[in-house]
């Protein structure tokens, strides 16, 4: 197709958008678009069909929604922060929404004047709508970062669905109480999508289905064996003693450690930081010097910093593997299996590398951490938190009653 053909087609596109939204589908004619766009009606005619065609491509081709799709597909890779990707999504789709309200309530309220066909075909459309929603879906389950028990279609039609449903009642009613405002929606939207549907295996050892609903077990190791897996690593050498460091000391996932750069380091005298850095969301995390009642180094002198000041390359990479290239994530797995090669858990199993961020996380809250905080530090909602809350608590508890055990009576 040349170039004026579609810019053509893009015009008559954008003057259906604008006149539908300002007059409503049934009242706006062809003749009105077609004068809009500067072209004739066969123009029109020979690009969509009819009317109900243009506003079929609309819906499918509007750079207002289309645009909303594609950007969300291109935060799969790397996956990120999942419930961010999800409800910065959700937010830019009520914005582009709001844009239009009047076009909205059209296509709701003059839907049953549609012709049979035009209606099937707006069916389709709104199919077409979730196609990027769930391939972005698709791609995170396929990596791991999401476990579901719902297909990434469905779960799209959901996400979707729920979008539309709002937009629908706000642009045709008033004072409901059903939210207190637009990101009151948002917050309980994404908790309920993720939390009712699936559940991040960053989160947790453990996801198990029980009468319907996805529970999360946090299995944080103890400091034995933390401690243990900690000085085998530091057997194996500089890089590998840095890496179990920031792993138990920073509480960072496989692959936020695997995306680190040298300059993400921040230390001075009063504490040692990492900044965090993906798509759409940068956070920072302190690296503790205290392990579980162990002390490994200070601020300005511990296995982090020795590993890069050993450094005599020009790689931005924070970690390299055996041949100077940046570690990948599956080396990352490798090397903690090395170190963690002949120990069990309390349960008897191998420790999982994702079992270190929860050790962490856990910690924090016995230290004293406030919720909103470790929030904060940790880029997750409160909800994803409360499995840690209720090991932290479980802990404090068990500690008080040894205690309380070793007083006479």
């Amino acid at each position: 197709m040349s170039s004026q053909l579609v810019s053509t087609r893009q015009r008559l596109i954008q003057a259906a958008l604008e006149l539908f939204s300002a007059h409503g589908v049934s009242a706006t004619t062809t003749r009105q678009i077609a004068e809009k766009a500067e072209v004739n009606e066969v123009t029109l005619f020979r690009n969509f069909g009819n009317k109900h065609g243009l506003l079929l491509a609309v819906l499918e081709e509007s750079a207002a929604f289309k645009d909303l799709g594609e950007s969300l597909v291109r935060r799969a890779t790397p996956p990120g922060n999942v419930y961010q990707a999800l409800k910065d999504y959700a937010s830019d789709s009520l914005h582009a929404l709001e844009r239009v309200p009047e076009f909205v309530r059209s296509v709701v309220g003059e839907a049953d004047q549609f012709p049979a066909e035009n209606r099937r075909a707006l069916g389709r459309g709104v199919t077409e709508a979730n196609r990027y929603v769930a391939q972005y879906l698709a791609t995170v389950i396929q990596q791991g970062h999401l476990n579901t028990y719902l297909p990434a279609e469905k779960l799209a039609s959901l996400l979707n669905g729920m979008i539309l449903g709002y937009a629908v009642i706000e642009f045709t009613s008033e004072f409901h109480e059903l939210w207190e405002d637009r990101d009151d929606f948002l917050e309980n939207l994404v908790e309920l999508f993720l939390h009712g549907a699936m559940s991040s295996s960053a989160e947790s050892a453990t996801n198990s289905l029980q009468g319907g609903f996805i529970t999360t077990e946090v299995a944080d190791l103890p400091a034995t064996l933390v401690h243990e897996i900690l000085q085998q690593a530091r057997k194996f050498g500089v890089r590998d003693y840095a890496l179990a460091y920031v792993l138990f000391g920073a509480g960072l996932s496989a692959t936020e450690i695997i995306s680190l750069e040298r300059s993400h380091q921040i230390y001075d005298t009063q504490g040692h930081f990492l900044q965090i850095t993906i798509p759409g969301f940068v956070r920072q995390v302190p690296v503790n010097q205290w392990i579980l009642g162990k002390r490994y180094g200070s601020f300005t002198n511990n296995p982090l910093i020795k590993w890069l000041k050993s450094r005599k390359d020009s790689q931005t990479a924070m970690f390299l593997n055996e041949t100077g290239k940046p570690l990948s994530e599956s080396e990352l797995q490798t090397r903690w299996q090395i170190w963690s090669d002949g120990l069990l858990t309390p349960q008897g199993q191998t420790p999982a590398i994702a079992q270190a961020q929860q050790t962490w996380r856990v910690e924090m809250l016995m230290r004293g951490i406030t919720l909103e905080n470790l929030s904060i530090l940790t880029g997750c909602d409160r909800a994803q938190l409360q499995p840690y809350v209720r090991r932290a608590k479980e802990k404090a508890a068990l500690e008080q009653a040894t205690r309380l055990d070793h007083k006479p009576g």
